[in-house]
């Protein structure tokens, strides 16, 4: 406690530390004073048609996005990107990394700008306790970890899409089969879809949520062209793309979907035998560069190494 009170006494001191202090306590006051501003404008409104238009929220989850709603609601203009472009694929990605909320993207967000903004703090905080460190050097750590806070949400997001995708990809030819063995028993389509989703929710639990949801939205009134392709968009997949558009062209003309699904699984089988082959031809060329630099360098030093060292010690005892 001693040593922590001595810091801070070495810290309030400084007069470089106090300017640093300032200039956070300067900048948090205007943030506050910006969202309080906000809140103030958004009294203006009826609260009465604000809870409306929110809907009933249920549960932990439920109010914690609302309270990030209402916190990103009036600073949502000056957070989210202009361009349209780059909503929609932060939109896409989320969707793909199977954030389906409609408060997901602004939830992103609020998540970058709480990062952007506590890790300064806490870098602020943690210079308390190294007095001796230039206001230059203090600086460029704060502007540092603010970077990070903008950009690791952005990297976070990729990794969890890159892994569902995956995973939906790895799920997909099992969940093929069954639906082909599943139509040509005489289930129909919905059926068929649903009784896949149980047989494969506990190994591939992602795409089992995905097809439970097609049936859940034809179920609510969505027709069932429209609910295969939201399929397809909330994965994002060519493979998931072909068999939607397949099932789609099936229903439309009327032909028999058995036959189709039976018809889509050899050539997709063929197309990952093609695939498999494609990436057994690559590691031959993929062995060089691990080959040169780690086995062969330890394989000339085993066999060479002491027929070397012999050589050596003969010319040794040559020398006058």
């Amino acid at each position: 406690m001693q040593n922590l009170i001595t810091a801070l006494n070495t810290w309030f001191l400084d007069p470089n530390s106090l300017r640093i202090l300032f200039i956070a306590l300067a900048g948090g006051a205007m943030l506050v004073f910006g969202v309080g501003l906000s809140y103030v404008l958004l009294g203006a409104t009826d609260p009465v048609r604000r809870r409306l238009a929110n809907g009933p929220v249920e549960g932990s989850n439920g109010r914690l996005l609302l309270t990030v709603q209402t916190l990103m609601g009036p600073v949502s203009a000056w957070v989210l990107p202009k361009s349209e472009m780059e909503l929609t694929n932060v939109t896409r990605q989320l969707t793909y990394a199977g954030f389906r909320s409609p408060n997901a993207l602004q939830f992103f967000y609020f998540i970058k700008v709480l990062l952007a903004l506590s890790l300064p703090a806490l870098v602020l905080l943690v210079t308390m306790w190294f007095p001796q460190l230039p206001t230059s050097e203090i600086l460029f750590y704060m502007v540092v970890s603010a970077g990070v806070g903008i950009i690791a949400p952005n990297y976070v997001l990729k990794r969890l899409m890159e892994r569902r995708l995956l995973a939906l990809r790895h799920g997909f030819p099992d969940a093929l089969d069954l639906l082909v063995v599943c139509v040509e028993s005489g289930l129909g389509l919905s059926a068929a879809i649903q009784r896949v989703a149980d047989e494969i929710v506990v190994s591939h639990g992602e795409l089992a949520r995905e097809l439970s949801l097609v049936n859940a939205e034809t179920r609510a009134g969505v027709d069932r062209s429209v609910a295969l392709r939201n399929l397809a968009d909330r994965t994002g997949l060519d493979d998931i793309r072909g068999l939607v558009s397949l099932l789609i062209q099936t229903m439309r003309f009327g032909t028999s979907v058995a036959d189709a699904l039976r018809v889509y699984s050899d050539e997709f089988r063929d197309r990952r035998l093609q695939k498999a082959e494609e990436e057994a031809a690559k590691i031959g060329t993929k062995l060089i560069f691990p080959l040169v630099l780690c086995l062969f360098p330890s394989f000339f030093t085993v066999a060479i190494g002491p027929a070397v060292i012999r050589l050596i010690n003969v010319f040794s005892q040559l020398d006058p």
